[in-house]
């Protein structure tokens, strides 16, 4: 396993974090964390060295912060833990301080390693302002109880710019990978945090999986090298990356993973290897419909509209070439009554949405795709 030396501090850490927001679940619940298969994966990462442990007070309905606490306290010394506040529930001051509090109970740890206003956008910064949530934060970072303070953020360029301008961070957390070069924070916003001191975290290396499940017909062209493997170089690559969380949830993941994470140092690339992954870049945004990675921030929807899903089946039907899987897939939904035709565009999942994306027109899309719609014209 590769370490760097991450913020001011120089902290070793592994440079492959392991994101705690996939685990494997129960009868397909998000809530219900299978303990057994996730411990396996959590041995098995320190066994092979991963000390960066990601988690959030959001993730897994609230239990993924509950399990890392129950699986990692034995070794609490070893490792470094990384949690996220949600900023969007602090409606005063002491909010921050009581958040805190129910997280570090959680964690069973007096103190957070690392720690995130999570998933800051205009409306969440102009929240953070409101309440001093940086002040207090920092106060409690003077007590001890955070070590380093940074921040995730999905918005454009500028405010990425604005909110590092206005108050002094450890580190930040973006999402980049070959797809995603210039969106929201992008390459200029990685460039921008490392001129200005910050350590960089990378997430969404691929795409919520999406970089790592290839049809053949882009597969073959590879070489014997696996999409995943190549996602994870592209980023391994730069100097300016840190550390890379990857939300893996089964053994060979993991250990796919913690192979190209001990193999590749910044700035070794060879031609070939860069020309395979511009040769996927190129390849996957003609075949993408709609830019949803997952992460779903716009769930629960009101009316039960199974957005992520349906996304990703309109999305598969290109990437994957299989029309039969998407469209079953769709109809599976339906029959949930998580479709399209339940959506009231009420405009709450575009509000929630960290990428702004057109939900409710990508909805419509996708149902004339799957549904049938275009061939009934």
């Amino acid at each position: 396993m590769k370490y760097t030396n991450f913020t001011k501090d120089k902290v070793k850490v592994s440079r492959l974090g392991f994101g705690l927001m996939r685990l494997p679940i129960i009868d397909n619940d998000n809530s219900l964390i299978d303990y057994k298969k996730s411990m396996e994966l959590i041995n098995l990462a320190l066994e092979n060295g991963i000390t960066y442990f990601d988690t959030a007070y959001v993730y897994h309905s609230k239990q993924s912060e509950i399990f890392a606490g129950q699986a990692l306290k034995d070794v609490r010394k070893d490792i470094k833990l990384a949690t996220k506040c949600p900023v969007w529930l602090i409606e005063k001051e002491e909010d921050l301080d009581y958040l805190l509090d129910v997280e570090l109970q959680k964690l069973q740890t007096d103190y957070i390693d690392f720690y995130l206003l999570h998933t800051l956008d205009r409306e969440k910064f102009e929240n953070v302002k409101k309440h001093n949530v940086y002040e207090r934060a920092m106060k409690a970072k003077e007590a001890g109880k955070i070590r380093q303070l940074g921040f995730s953020f999905h918005d454009n360029l500028d405010l990425f710019k604005e909110i590092i301008d206005t108050y002094d961070f450890d580190f930040c957390q973006i999402q980049l990978n070959y797809l995603d070069e210039d969106y929201q924070a992008g390459l200029e916003g990685l460039r921008y945090a490392k001129a200005k001191g910050l350590s960089v975290v990378i997430m969404e290396p691929l795409r919520g999986g999406q970089l790592a499940n290839l049809p053949k017909s882009m597969t073959d062209k590879l070489e014997g090298q696996t999409p995943a493997s190549l996602g994870f170089s592209y980023l391994l690559d730069n100097d300016l990356v840190d550390v890379v969380l990857s939300g893996m949830n089964h053994k060979d993941q993991l250990l796919e993973n913690i192979k190209v994470f001990s193999e590749v140092e910044p700035n070794s690339l060879d031609d070939q290897t860069k020309g395979k992954i511009d040769y996927l870049k190129n390849e996957m945004k003609s075949r993408i419909r709609i830019n949803c990675t997952g992460c779903n921030y716009c769930m629960p929807c009101p009316a039960g509209v199974e957005i992520p899903e349906i996304f990703r089946a309109y999305n598969n039907k290109y990437i994957f070439e299989d029309e039969k899987k998407s469209v079953d897939t769709y109809a599976r939904i339906a029959k949930r009554n998580g479709s399209q035709e339940a959506c009231v565009e009420c405009g709450q999942c575009e509000s929630q949405c960290p990428q702004s994306l057109p939900i409710i027109e990508g909805l419509k899309a996708a149902h004339q795709d799957l549904s049938g719609g275009i061939n009934e014209k």
